[in-house]
């Protein structure tokens, strides 16, 4: 993992109004372990396009959550995957467990 999720991009954001920082880190909250899971029975049905669609979904969570080094990796893994390659899903991984782990503790 390139960098560590943090809330400087939804502060910035927001503009102070801390209601919609929540409301914003509550749906990360909420769609990250699902679109997790969905990517995980894309990779082990071996349906790399569907599984590009689900990380350009998470590509979104991943510049909110203030990764920008994390999000250069995440467009290059979706890349490979709608190219039915699949070097990359050690580090995806890894981003997405830095982000789950994140939330959780959040």
């Amino acid at each position: 993992m390139k960098d560590h999720p943090n809330l400087s991009y939804i502060h910035q954001l927001s503009g102070g109004d801390k209601v919609f920082e929540y409301k914003i880190f509550e749906v990360i909250k909420k769609e990250l372990p699902q679109e997790l899971l969905a990517f995980k029975h894309c990779i082990e049905k071996n349906n790399f396009k569907e599984a590009s669609s689900v990380v350009h979904k998470l590509k979104h969570k991943i510049s909110i959550l203030g990764m920008e080094q994390n999000y250069a990796l995440a467009e290059i893994y979706e890349k490979e995957l709608k190219e039915g390659i699949n070097n990359g899903q050690q580090e995806f991984e890894e981003i997405l467990q830095g982000m789950l782990t994140f939330i959780e503790q959040t």
